[in-house]
């Protein structure tokens, strides 16, 4: 990763941590118990996630703990002045929007991931399809829903809603829409057989036996997914470290054993 320049963070830290400490009690992705390092990260990256913060812990013998939800949730908590040290958004509007109320680090901001929207159904349920068409769709709702993600707020649903924009499927699927405050909410719904059709990120479908991809939605169709990661916390040299330490071959290793793709760091 680049070298980071550090800069003080601005004077309205202490009020939104103020805040914070009020609009917490109606929050309940924080978490609990106290760490070195707090990340706040997208939904989809629970389960790699996990694997980095074990060789980090193992590595370093600092302690690790992740609130995982939609990114515009998390955006918002840390707006609020939510005690994080790292964020990892799924697009990089929000992290945009932070850096935009300058709650970055300076410097300290990089493209780490991206990944691919697939279309998938409640496992040996539909066999998978060689393309999404009209009529491939809504042949396969029938009068079910599409679970999503929020389509105009949480990553995986704005693009998602892209993607079938382009395709000239979204306005005979909207009505049958089935949103949901976050990404693995959708793959949930659909692996519990409640919707016969879902679109999700490949990573979590490979997360999930219950359910079968059918198909990849073109990469054409929607914006290239980004997953930017950034520091908030100038002040831990246990945030820092992450901080790098995701830039390295144990980290990279577990997000492509999860199904992610990576992007250049250089």
């Amino acid at each position: 990763m680049k070298s980071l320049q550090l800069l003080k963070k601005p004077k309205v830290a202490s009020f939104r941590r103020a805040m914070w400490s009020f609009a917490s009690s109606l929050v309940l992705s924080v978490p609990v118990q106290a760490a070195d390092v707090t990340i706040f990260a997208a939904a989809s990256l629970k389960e790699a996630l996990e694997t980095v913060q074990d060789e980090f812990q193992e590595a370093t013998g600092y302690s690790v703990v992740a609130s995982l939800a939609g990114s515009s949730l998390l955006a918002r908590q840390i707006e609020l002045g939510a005690p994080a040290d790292i964020f990892i958004s799924a697009n990089s509007a929000w992290m945009d929007y932070l850096e935009g109320k300058e709650l970055l680090v300076s410097g300290a901001r990089e493209d780490l991931l991206s990944n691919r929207l697939v279309l998938i159904a409640p496992a040996g349920k539909t066999l998978p399809i060689k393309s999404v068409t009209n009529a491939e769709i809504l042949a396969l709702l029938g009068e079910g829903r599409l679970a999503m993600a929020l389509v105009e707020a949480v990553p995986a649903g704005i693009y998602g809603k892209a993607s079938l924009i382009n395709l000239g499927l979204w306005q005979q699927v909207e009505p049958q829409v089935a949103q949901t405050d976050n990404v693995r909410a959708a793959l949930a719904l659909v692996a519990a057989g409640e919707t016969p059709l879902g679109i999700v990120y490949a990573s979590d479908a490979r997360a999930e036996p219950r359910v079968t991809i059918l198909a990849e939605l073109p990469l054409e169709s929607y914006p290239h997914i980004r997953y930017p990661v950034a520091l908030l916390n100038e002040e831990s040299q246990a945030a820092q470290r992450f901080f790098d330490f995701l830039a390295g071959p144990q980290a990279r290793a577990a997000f492509v054993s999860a199904g992610f793709s990576l992007i250049s760091l250089d």
